[in-house]
């Protein structure tokens, strides 16, 4: 049996959240057709969203997330689920 999926839907390839108080810091890495989505929220605000065809891109803001995300925790950031 063959499993057919929509291309136009991305593939979640990595999903952080982090809180405090009532703060939150979303990361997300998505694949689809046209490339890795990398994306990045404040609160409800968009910080970044860019779209890389070139994996070596997708690891250095990968990368950058979890330096980030490590200096987020060290001031009492949580990761959410």
């Amino acid at each position: 049996m063959s499993v057919r999926k929509r291309a136009s839907a991305p593939m979640m390839s990595f999903t952080k959240t982090l809180q405090k108080d009532a703060h939150t810091r979303r990361y997300e890495i998505l694949f689809d057709t046209a490339g890795w989505h990398v994306v990045e929220h404040a609160d409800s605000r968009l910080v970044r969203d860019a779209v890389y065809t070139d994996w070596h891109r997708v690891e250095r803001a990968r990368r950058a997330f979890a330096i980030e995300m490590s200096s987020l925790k060290d001031e009492g950031w949580t990761e959410s689920r």
